[in-house]
């Protein structure tokens, strides 16, 4: 344990970023039980870590440990909470526990036996905590975490906190708003920046190697985090970034099951189960027209990637700007709201119809929709049901 604790203090004084991410206000940090999870690279170990900091200023009663220290090839994690509890201990922040075979049942049992410890812990996207052996539902409450969207990157460049917008909000009052963050601020620069590398906060570790740390980071999932919460072989996991990279080349994407099934040598079964193991780890987005049903072994209608910069990573040819727009779109609107695709306009989300394009674009394809709006990309401010792209990432 005092290898823990060492760890723990050098970890904590190397955090210092005091810029808040917006989960930090959702979380309700009195629960006994916490999950927190999110795709790999958007900031989980860090929020832990700063309210750790902003919380704690004795140290004595809260610990933080990674559950992918080597310290627990030979320790049990029960272990730790008895001996942490018999010290006094009790705040636990565990980080990636899904690197841990035994994580559920043994956070079950601790919550179980140390009534006036409360337990934080995050995982990896994929990680289903209310389909887990132990019965977590009727314990935990589980969070996840986005990456930046664009409101958050502009207050980590620029430190600019501007307020979080509704999509109500938008829609009636986008010309006022959008005229007054651009008196502060130039937006479109900004703005490619953001669809570029500002998605996950590690673009602040240095941008020249942005691209290629960000493809670490998709290897790091598909080649340790989906073994460690699905049983599969070496020879799956191949075939799923096979389908990956096939998709990087081809979305948006309606697609063709029995074709992506041919390009990755598998049957249909299979291809669906591992588009919802990208669509899980964060690494696509995949979408339903209205009605439909969710389940893992429906044919999704339309495929994009889950961010733009994925894409500027992972489909640098077939990074158009149109691609690039409605993936951008897609991806801040998801956030908060259910978003389907649309047989008129591109999207369907709360009962209005959106078209996504450039600023020359046209009502033609949603003119006879009521409730329909117009998205148009490098606009600072626009009017009526014109809208500009760039403020839909002012929603978290």
């Amino acid at each position: 344990m005092d290898a823990l604790i060492k760890s723990f203090t050098r970890i904590l004084n190397a955090q210092t970023s005091n810029i808040q991410r917006y989960l930090n206000q959702d979380i309700d940090w009195e629960g006994r039980l916490i999950g927190v999870t999110g795709t790999r690279g958007t900031g989980k170990t860090t929020l832990l870590l700063q309210y750790i900091k902003d919380n704690f200023p004795k140290k004595e009663s809260v610990l933080y440990a990674s559950l992918d220290n080597i310290w627990f090839t030979k320790n049990r994690l029960l272990d730790l909470a008895e001996k942490f509890d018999a010290y006094g201990g009790t705040h636990l922040f565990l980080d990636e526990v899904h690197r841990y075979p035994t994580w559920a049942i043994e956070l079950k049992n601790i919550y179980d036996s140390f009534p006036k410890m409360h337990i934080v812990f995050t995982g990896s996207s994929m990680l289903e905590i209310y389909r887990s052996n132990a019965d977590l539902s009727r314990r935990a409450i589980s969070y996840e975490l986005k990456g930046l969207s664009f409101r958050e990157f502009l207050m980590l460049e620029n430190k600019i906190d501007f307020p979080v917008l509704t999509l109500k909000e938008i829609l009636e009052n986008h010309q006022t708003i959008a005229s007054e963050i651009t008196a502060q601020i130039k937006i479109l620069p900004e703005f490619k920046k953001y669809l570029k590398y500002g998605y996950y906060p590690i673009f602040r570790e240095g941008l020249k190697s942005y691209s290629l740390r960000l493809q670490n980071a998709v290897n790091i999932v598909l080649d340790n985090d989906l073994p460690s919460i699905e049983n599969v072989e070496y020879t799956t996991i191949f075939k799923i970034k096979k389908l990956l990279m096939v998709l990087a080349a081809l979305v948006p994407y309606t697609p063709n099951i029995n074709t992506l099934s041919g390009e990755i040598e598998t049957n249909r079964a299979n291809t669906l189960r591992y588009l919802d193991y990208l669509k899980r780890a964060g690494l696509i987005q995949t979408f339903l027209y209205p009605k439909k049903s969710i389940k893992m072994l429906t044919k999704p209608d339309k495929i994009y990637l889950n961010n733009s910069n994925l894409l500027y990573t992972l489909a640098d040819e077939n990074a158009n700007i149109g691609n690039v727009r409605e993936t951008f779109f897609a991806n801040q609107l998801s956030a908060k709201h259910t978003v389907n695709t649309s047989q008129q306009g591109d999207f369907l989300v709360d009962g209005a119809v959106f078209e996504v394009g450039g600023k020359t674009k046209r009502y033609n394809q949603i003119k006879d929709l009521p409730n329909s709006y117009l998205v148009i990309d490098e606009t600072e401010v626009a009017y009526g049901n014109k809208i500009p792209l760039w403020l839909f990432g002012f929603l978290y």
